[in-house]
């Protein structure tokens, strides 16, 4: 589990591997977005829980500015598919909820992005190199197992996670970003709070039980498959725990992402949120 935190300081190190190229060479300038007026951000619409704000479409990869951005938006868009805006600026206002089969597809497409099999990849290798799991042996053919069985993690986690505990408990298993308004503090702290405190369909807050019964259930469900796991309670929580403290990671990048997507000039999903929060009262 704890590998993956290589994958993240991986990703991050892309990221700004990239904006330095950016800043090195001279791009022609990317066109403005088109200015919206400050009550269109995220289109109103009617639910059966009333009026709610439904968030911008996802950014596709041909909107990316050429190959290397097309490159790095394939990692990346996992960060918007996961998150959205909290509409603080609309008073009384809430985000669309999630359908069931809304929550399906979510995690079907979380399962088969780039990222997923990059992260697989690395935790294997990473896995073969430390003869983790040794009944699966040396080799390729011990690498295609662990590769198998890690893949298998990343997708039995994230159905726990995205999609069964989410329909069981009615919660949104998005990140509610707070975005420009608030304070850099109290939106370091947002992840933080994120593990504790989720939404659910209708907006309100509410505990997190994906987080924390899916990463309960992923990890009892991952000894079944991989041999050489050290069983127990103890070995059990601090999985847990650095699983927890990864997603808090990831959460952070989620919060911070449309300011590093401007410096690293990559279109985002919330690209007008800047026009937004200049018309919208600052978060207390």
């Amino acid at each position: 589990m704890c590998v993956r935190l290589n994958l993240l300081a991986f990703l991050v190190t892309v990221c700004l591997a990239s904006a330095a190229q950016t800043a090195a060479q001279e791009l022609p300038s990317k066109p403005e977005p088109t200015p919206v007026p400050s009550d269109l951000h995220g289109e109103v619409v009617q639910n059966p829980a009333g009026p709610c704000v439904k968030p911008p479409p996802m950014i596709q990869i041909q909107d990316y500015y050429g190959p290397f951005h097309q490159l790095i938006g394939k990692f990346t868009q996992k960060l918007d598919r996961l998150s959205v805006r909290d509409p603080h600026y609309k008073p009384g206002a809430a985000l669309c909820s999630l359908e069931i089969r809304d929550k399906f597809f979510l995690f079907l497409r979380d399962s088969a992005d780039p990222e997923t099999f990059l992260a697989a990849g690395f935790d294997a290798g990473i896995s073969q190199a430390k003869n983790n799991d040794p009944q699966f042996g040396q080799g390729t053919l011990g690498y295609a197992k662990r590769y198998g069985v890690t893949y298998l993690d990343e997708v039995q986690f994230r159905a726990f996670k995205e999609f069964i505990y989410p329909t069981i408990f009615s919660e949104d298993p998005r990140y509610y970003r707070i975005g420009q308004g608030a304070s850099k503090a109290r939106r370091f702290l947002r992840p933080f709070k994120h593990m504790i405190v989720a939404y659910n369909d209708n907006g309100k807050p509410m505990f997190n039980f994906s987080e924390w019964l899916g990463e309960a259930s992923g990890t009892s469900l991952s000894n079944l498959y991989h041999p050489g796991n050290r069983r127990g309670f103890g070995p059990a929580a601090e999985n847990v725990g650095m699983d927890v403290g990864l997603d808090i990671g990831y959460d952070e990048l989620r919060e911070f992402w449309p300011e590093l997507a401007r410096r690293l000039r990559l279109p985002f999903r919330d690209e007008s949120e800047e026009l937004q929060m200049n018309a919208a009262p600052p978060e207390k």
